[in-house]
């Protein structure tokens, strides 16, 4: 047999018991995400806006880093948010978190990265995500301006 094709079922079988091994603890990760999707509204999150910035990125953050989630998907609720009257500090804090962040599936990260890693991830994704909101924001009301 040639060495390529040892290789390839030497690797596919190393995959197939990482990925059995982790299984459980996707299909956990799943569920709770799941469950924070169905009892967590966007409703439920535009209540607690009161339009000052840096509460509003606080709590979008933290919002986000809970409801974990695609990015197609954090696009559609920040639309839904801004037509609302939700703040732009608000949504693009919510968008990276809900991206970045998760508080969700911290026990599968620890499991696969360590533990040093995923709460040092874990931080600087938070404190990214307020910044990047934070300038976001400003650039844009400075840039349209511009383009208006």
């Amino acid at each position: 047999m040639p060495r390529n094709v040892q290789r390839l079922k030497e690797t596919s079988l190393q995959t197939f018991k990482t990925l059995q091994s982790i299984a459980p603890m996707l299909f956990a990760v799943m569920g709770l995400v799941g469950i924070f999707e169905t009892f967590v509204t966007p409703e439920m999150i535009h209540k607690i806006f009161n339009a000052h910035a840096i509460h509003d990125m606080l709590l979008a953050t933290t919002a986000g880093a809970v409801s974990v989630g695609q990015p197609f998907l954090s696009y559609i609720i920040g639309g839904e948010l801004l037509d609302e009257g939700i703040s732009m500090y608000a949504v693009t804090a919510f968008i990276l978190s809900f991206v970045t962040l998760g508080i969700i599936q911290i026990p599968l990260e620890f499991s696969i990265f360590g533990a040093r890693f995923t709460i040092v991830r874990n931080l600087l994704s938070f404190l990214f995500a307020i910044v990047i909101a934070y300038m976001t924001t400003l650039s844009t009301s400075f840039l349209s301006g511009y383009f208006s």
